[in-house]
Formats: structure tokens, sequence, C-alpha cells
């Protein structure tokens, strides 16, 4: 890293995209993506949509089944979730025949018995390795919510998957909005070529309230617990690793390699239902004496500011500075205004449901959201088990771990 910012300034900027570049040519290849060629896509007529699978029919799974139904090349043809009102609600609101709408832990699989093109995987996080496996298996292309996994072995399983869907000529592609944005993606450019110089510390923040209600209308049973996953440790990965994943991916972007390790604390001073902790605090340590210092927070914070999902990146030269949902610059002998990012939400969605379509129609299969995907995921599994341990937990002894976060799944139907 250090070797690469040494390239003038100068030289770099001659390779760069401009914005105004890198919209026109987006909007060139979103003219593309509305209709299929029958060759390019698995068992598709001329003319037809990409015959979409849903799994994961709760308030994410509607969302975004919307903004595919929007791009107007896929076709909702099938749904999977373990709740029948669920899947019910999502089968009206799509038009999905009750044939093919599919209930209990098992509900992906008969999902994946019809001939479909393609499936995305909106369900708890603890569940995707096994789906999305399983999706490659039975030769859909995969598009699946972060985070991918909630364990090491997990993510080692989402690696795998990635591999042989390209080695089966499928793609498969992990929903990160930041990666999407042409802000973040040209911002994130020009720091790897050398804009802040070398680099000094970073910080990487998220504070938030916490997002997920809790279902009190049925007393405790494993279907209360199932539906309230985003309080459970086990099903959700924890808050560092379902949530806190967007500003730890970001800085995993910026490092662009693994931590060597890290040391953290945390706990549940606030929280007073499920298993999740309501707050982290670590240093993740890289190479050349790097530090990147990392706190979250999933309660009520009064108005203190900031909050949110932040990231800085401080240099010899400069320093990155973005915010999602807010501004991302560069500030220093090289400087970057950047943009702002407010619609970020919703436009990285589209952005990778646009690309998910494009890879399939022009038969790209390399797939390249995996490999980062999985590294940021690790990282945040890295700061978690330091926080729950509270030892110091080192990157290539971890990643060999084996252990894996079980889920009480028993007393749900199959």
């Amino acid at each position: 890293m250090v070797e690469k910012r040494k390239v003038s300034v100068a030289s770099k900027r001659q390779k760069q995209i401009t914005r105004r570049g890198f919209i026109a040519g987006a909007g060139a290849a979103a003219l593309s993506f509305t209709i299929a060629k029958p060759e390019l896509v698995r068992g598709a007529n001329a003319n037809s949509k990409i015959k979409l699978g849903m799994i994961g029919c709760g308030g994410r799974g509607k969302w975004i089944a919307k903004l595919f139904v929007e791009h107007g090349g896929y076709e909702i043809a099938a749904a999977a979730d373990y709740f029948q009102d669920r899947v019910d609600t999502f089968g009206e609101k799509f038009n999905v025949d009750p044939a093919h709408r599919y209930t209990g832990l098992s509900c992906y699989r008969r999902l994946l018995e019809e001939k479909l093109d393609a499936v995305a995987i909106e369900s708890p996080p603890y569940f995707h390795p096994e789906q999305a496996a399983a999706a490659v298996d039975a030769g859909c292309h995969v598009y699946v919510a972060k985070p991918i996994a909630v364990d090491v072995p997990g993510c080692h399983t989402i690696a795998e998957s990635g591999k042989r869907a390209s080695a089966n000529k499928l793609c498969f592609l992990v929903d990160f909005q930041t990666r999407a944005n042409e802000f973040y993606r040209e911002a994130i450019k020009r720091v790897h070529e050398g804009a802040v110089g070398r680099f000094a510390f970073g910080e990487s923040s998220y504070h938030a309230r916490c997002p997920w209600k809790y279902n009190t209308d049925q007393p405790d049973s494993p279907e209360t617990r199932l539906r309230n996953w985003g309080h459970d440790r086990a099903l959700s990965g924890d808050i560092i690793t379902e949530q806190n994943i967007h500003t730890l991916d970001v800085a995993s972007w910026i490092m662009n390699e693994p931590p060597i390790y890290a040391v953290g604390t945390g706990g549940r001073k606030v929280r007073t239902i499920g298993t999740c902790w309501d707050h982290f605090a670590a240093l993740f340590q890289y190479s050349n004496n790097v530090g990147v210092t990392f706190s979250s927070r999933q309660f009520n914070a009064h108005g203190s500011k900031p909050d949110g999902i932040r990231n800085r990146m401080f240099g010899s030269e400069g320093v990155l500075e973005t915010e999602y949902g807010g501004t991302v610059i560069i500030r220093g002998e090289n400087f970057y205004r950047g943009g702002k990012t407010n619609e970020i939400f919703k436009e990285g969605a589209v952005n990778n449901i646009a690309m998910f379509h494009k890879n399939i129609t022009t038969k790209r299969f390399d797939n390249p959201t995996v490999a980062p995907s999985v590294r940021s995921n690790l990282v945040t599994i890295l700061g978690r088990t330091a926080a729950y341990t509270g030892e110091r937990v080192y990157w290539d002894k971890m990643i060999k771990s084996t252990k894996k976060l079980e889920a009480d799944l028993r007393g749900l139907k199959a």
C-alpha cells in the first residue's frame, strides 16, 4: 500500500473517472438492462423477464421486491418465508400464486424446486450461507443481503458458494449500498491512489437507536423469537455484524487488507430484551502500525451528535470523510469535493439490482462483490470475538475457527 501511494497525483488524476463520465456511462448501461436476450438468461424466452424467487418476505423483502419489479427486468415468480402471514401478504402484493408460496424452515428448498432464474435472499443472516449454497446448487443466480453470515464457517461457505457460482456461470451479488455509490467509489479509489498520503489512523462508527421493534403480541416461543430475529444474537450475528457491518465494511474497503488483530469491549447497559448487546467499542490494528477505532450503539442518545454511519481516514496529505446519507469528501492537498449521499439507502439497492440484471444478461460471472463482503463480515466477527472474550484476537487464528453460532430452532416446523 505504501508503494502505491508514491504515484504522482497528476498521473492519478488522468486515470480517474469523472463524475459526468460515470453518470453518462451508468445511464447508457441502464438503457440496456430492460430486455434480456433469450440465450443469456437461463430458461428465458425472447424478451422475457428474469424469474425471481424471494426468500424472506418480511419488511426488507417486501421493500426490495418492489425495487426488483420497478426495474422492469424481473418477474416475482415464487416466495418463501417461515411465516404463513408474511408469505401471503407478500404474495398478494406481488401477485404470486398461492401454489408458489412456501413456508417452514425448509421453505427455500421447495422454492428452489421451481424453474427459477434467480433468487433474492432476505431472510435472517443466520440462514444465508445454507440458502445461498442451495441456490447455487439449484443453478440459480444469487442476490443476497448483508451480512452474509453470522460466524466464520458461514463466511467460508459463502466464499465457496461464490466460487462455485463463477465456475457454474452464475451471478452472485452481495447488496452493499455504499459500494454502489459513485461518491464512495471515487473517493476510496483516490485514497487507494494516494490522495490522503500515508495512512496515520482511522475512525469508524455507527450510532443509532435500535431499529427493531419487539413483537409482543404472543407469549415467548420459538416462533416469537424467530419473528423478532433482530434481537437474537445467533440469528442476527449481534449488532456489530448485523448493522455495524455498514461502517466496518467501509473501513475494510479503505484499508484494502485484513487487520492483524482486534481488542474490544461492549455489553448490555440499556437493552432489556433479546440476547444482543447494545454497544461495542474496538480497536482494529492494521499493518504499518495503523489503528482504526470503532464504536457503536443501539439505544437512545437523547439527541447527542454526531450519529449515523461515519468513517474518517487521516493521512499525511489529507483526510477522507464519509457519512452514509451525508457528505463524502477528501480534505487536504488533493481535495475532492465528492457529494451528498442523501438517497443512498434506496439508490444503492436500485444500482445493485440493475447491476445484477446486467451481470446475468451479459454473462459476467466473476462476482467481484463476494470476496470483499466476506472479508468485511469477518472483520465484524473479529471485533465481536475480541469484545466477547476481552482478549486480543488475531486475524490469522480467527479465520481458522470452526465455532458456529447455534440458534435454538427447536419447536419450529420444518
